[in-house]
C-alpha cells in the first residue's frame, strides 16, 4: 500500500484523496511543483522526482494532480479544482493557465508608487472566475506615502485588502492568518511578489531584484511558476510578473467584482438597459449620488467588453478548427475511395 504522507505539505488531504484515488488505478498520485517543456519536476509518495511528460497530454500547470505510471511518466491530468486562467500572451483565442488548484490568490500591487485600480479590478476577474478567493495585498507599505486602503477596498468588494512589508516584517502575521490551503501570487514585475513569497516561506528561496529608478519597473527575476510548502501548512505558488492580463471566458469573474454595479443594474426598469440614457436606470442614478464612480463604471464596460470580444473569437476558432477537422476526414475518404477504385 502507497504512503501519501510525503504527499502531505504539497496540499494531499482526506477530500483530495477521496476525489482522486478512486481515478488512479494503478497509477501513482504526483504534484507537479515546476514546468519544463516535456518534463516536470514532482513531489510522490516517495519524495520528489523528475516526470516525462508525453505530447498527448496537454496543457500541464504548476499546482496539478496527476498519475504517474511504474517508469515515472504522466499518464493521467486529474480534475482541477480551480484555475487561474488569462486569454495567451500571444494575442490568440485561446487561454494560458497560470496556476491550478489553488485556494487563495495574492493579488500584489506595490504601495510605493501610483496605486493602479482598473489594474486591480482586472486581476480580481481573473481570480473570481479561478475560483478562488482572492485577497488584495498592498505590498512595501513601508516605503508609501499614503496607503490607498479605502480606495482599493471599495474596488474589491467580497475580498480581503491587506498592506505588508516583507522588508519591515509588518502586517505579515495578519496575511498569514487569511491565507488556506494552495496560495498563488499574481501581480506585474516589480510588486514585491518574490520577495513576499521568500517572508512567507521563511527562505531565500526567490530571487529578488531591485525596482528601476528611471521608470519605477520591475524585471522578471521569477521565470518559472514552482510551488512550495508553507511553514505553518498549505503551499504557494510564485509566478512572473505579468505585463498583460487579458481576461478569457470571464464573466462571472467580472460579475463578482463589479458586484456593486450589477446589484444596481438589477434594479433597472428596463431587462436590456445599457445603463446610459435610459430612463429608470438605477446604475446612472448610482454614478449621480456617488454610490460608484464614473472610472468604475467605464472599466466595468471596459473589461465586459473584452470578455465579450474574445468570446466571440473563441467561438470562430472552434468552428474554423471543426471545419478543417471534417475538411480532413472528407480528403481522407475521397482519397480511400480512389485507392479502391484503382484496385
Amino acid at each position: 500500500m502507497v504512503d501519501h504522507d510525503l504527499l502531505v505539505p504539497y496540499g494531499w488531504t482526506e477530500a483530495v484523496a477521496l476525489e482522486y484515488l478512486p481515478l488512479l488505478g494503478d497509477l501513482v498520485p504526483a504534484r507537479i511543483v515546476r514546468m519544463d517543456r516535456s518534463e516536470c519536476d514532482v513531489v510522490t509518495p516517495r519524495g520528489p522526482a523528475r516526470a516525462a511528460c508525453p505530447r498527448d497530454i496537454t496543457g500541464l500547470c504548476t499546482g496539478d494532480w496527476v498519475g504517474l505510471d511504474a517508469e515515472g511518466t504522466v499518464r493521467q491530468l486529474l480534475p482541477r479544482r480551480s484555475a487561474i486562467m488569462r486569454s495567451s500572451a500571444s494575442g490568440r483565442s485561446v487561454a494560458q493557465v497560470l496556476a491550478t488548484n489553488v485556494d487563495t490568490v495574492l493579488i500584489c500591487t506595490a504601495a510605493d508608487g501610483d496605486v493602479d485600480l482598473g489594474r486591480i479590478e482586472r486581476m480580481l476577474a481573473l481570480a473570481w472566475e479561478s475560483n478562488a478567493q482572492p485577497v488584495v495585498v498592498l505590498t512595501k507599505a513601508d516605503a508609501a506615502e499614503h496607503l490607498p486602503l479605502d480606495e482599493v477596498r471599495a474596488v474589491a468588494p467580497g475580498a480581503t485588502v491587506l498592506a505588508v512589508s516583507a522588508a519591515a516584517e509588518t502586517g505579515l502575521d495578519v496575511l498569514t492568518a487569511v491565507l488556506s490551503g494552495t496560495v498563488a501570487l499574481i501581480g506585474p514585475s516589480g510588486a514585491g511578489k518574490s520577495t513576499l513569497a521568500n517572508a512567507l516561506l521563511g527562505a531565500e528561496v526567490f530571487a529578488t531584484n531591485a525596482v528601476r529608478a528611471v521608470d519605477g519597473k520591475g524585471r522578471h527575476t521569477t521565470v518559472h511558476r514552482e510551488l512550495r510548502p508553507l511553514p505553518g501548512g498549505g503551499t504557494l505558488i510564485d509566478t512572473p510578473g505579468l505585463r498583460g492580463i487579458g481576461l478569457y471566458d470571464a464573466a462571472d469573474g467580472i460579475g463578482k467584482t463589479f458586484s456593486d454595479i450589477e446589484s444596481l443594474a438589477a434594479d433597472c426598469r428596463f431587462a436590456d438597459c445599457a445603463h446610459e440614457s435610459e430612463p429608470g436606470c438605477a446604475v446612472q442614478a448610482g454614478l449621480a449620488d456617488g454610490t460608484i464612480t464614473e472610472r468604475r463604471l467605464t472599466n466595468y464596460r471596459k473589461l465586459a467588453r473584452e470578455n465579450e470580444w474574445m468570446a466571440a473569437r473563441t467561438d470562430k476558432r472552434l468552428a474554423a478548427e471543426r471545419e478543417r477537422a471534417w475538411r480532413d476526414i472528407h480528403k481522407q475518404q475521397r482519397r480511400q475511395y480512389r485507392e479502391r477504385g484503382r484496385r
